[in-house]
């Protein structure tokens, strides 16, 4: 089953890309945005049919490695499709 792991810098942490992209969008002339942050798009093969179980093991794997959790947010998603 595939699942999909959005993670992205808390609000309260400086986002040092997402306000040089910004400035870059707004040299091209990109006046109405207002603002840019910059995250990571993890996608899992978990070898399970439960989307239950494999909800679990993506939150594991996001606690335990794949997001800092002192600095980042991570949200998990099963597709429709999946």
């Amino acid at each position: 089953m595939q699942v999909e792991i959005i993670i992205t810098l808390r609000e309260s942490i400086l986002d040092p890309k997402g306000k040089a992209s910004h400035h870059a969008l707004e040299n091209l002339g990109f006046e109405d945005i207002k603002g840019v942050r910059i995250g990571k798009f993890i996608q899992l093969e978990v070898d399970t049919t439960d989307p239950q179980k494999a909800r679990e093991v993506a939150r594991e794997a996001s606690e335990k490695l794949l997001a800092n959790t002192v600095m980042e947010n991570y949200e998990i998603r099963i597709p429709d499709n999946a």
